[in-house]
């Protein structure tokens, strides 16, 4: 019999990323806003990782290509982490999970896999769901209206996750390590980035005085962030990537189900209708896989 070790550690990467918008609140109720818990939690992940391999570093700087990566996976985690801590967050894992359709697109352009005449059916059929989604009352006239910040954040976010994989495929030849530690720098330096642009502008108080409300909650994130990337990184090597896909989107279960129990979230039957249209194009997108 197969262990079923790889997908129950999939089931948590899942489960903590589904739950991370509650975290990510009480941090910015505390004071504490999205872009610096952000840029705080992976500097301390960068801290350490180079202090346990040094050596990566080398790796990471002999190859360029990898700054791309930083940067997809840097304002993956921006736009991510910033959408759930301000949207109504099964609205924004809905559309964030237009991810799917944004790979075929990316995948075309990058690694020049034409898309079959499936594939396409699947992209207009998510791309027909976030209408659903964005869909006001008033029409078509009031769709620019309409699109909030946590919205764009969040399409943002779908399409540099896509980014991301699509570069991770590109890039699988490179040590697992050095993209690892791209990613988490890029994190790091995309969110400060973001946090001084933000706060330049107004949109972002400064960094807050220390204070122990934000700092806790934290620093057990940053472990459950560590966590959640191991057990990815076990499961995933373990299973096909269809049924890692298929597995990933309990994420979009476990977010939805904890914030309207815990009343964060309201969605209309036009949300769920659409959510089902963008995630059944997913489902069907890991199943072809």
């Amino acid at each position: 019999m197969h262990s079923p070790l790889p997908v129950l550690a999939l089931l948590t990467n899942a489960l903590i990323w589904g739950l991370a918008w509650w975290p990510f609140r009480q941090m910015l109720g505390a004071g504490l806003h999205p872009l610096w818990a952000t840029a705080l939690m992976y500097a301390a992940i960068v801290l350490g990782f180079s202090a346990l391999r040094s050596g990566v570093w080398h790796q990471v700087r002999a190859v360029p290509a990898l700054a791309l990566l930083a940067f997809s996976s840097g304002l993956n985690n921006v736009a991510f982490n910033w959408a759930i801590s301000i949207g109504d967050v099964v609205r924004v894992i809905l559309l964030f999970y237009l991810m799917p359709a944004w790979a075929v697109l990316l995948a075309w352009r990058i690694l020049g896999e034409r898309p079959t005449r499936a594939a396409l059916a699947r992209l207009l059929v998510a791309f027909a769901g976030v209408l659903l989604v964005l869909w006001p009352a008033g029409g078509a006239a009031r769709l620019g209206a309409a699109l909030g910040l946590a919205d764009v954040l969040a399409l943002l976010g779908g399409f540099m996750f896509a980014l991301t994989n699509v570069l991770l495929r590109r890039l699988q030849a490179v040590e697992a390590q050095a993209r690892m530690l791209a990613m988490f720098a890029g994190c790091t330096l995309m969110a400060l980035a973001a946090a001084a642009a933000g706060h330049a502008l107004g949109q972002v108080p400064a960094f807050p005085p220390f204070d122990i409300a934000w700092a806790g909650v934290a620093t057990v994130l940053t472990l459950l962030l560590l966590a959640g990337n191991w057990a990815l990184q076990y499961g995933a090597a373990r299973l096909a990537a269809g049924t890692t896909a298929v597995v990933m989107l309990s994420e979009v279960a476990f977010a939805s189900v904890s914030s309207m129990l815990a009343g964060s979230s309201e969605p209309s039957l036009r949300t769920l209708l659409g959510g089902a249209l963008v995630i059944g194009a997913a489902l069907a997108a890991a199943r072809r896989r």
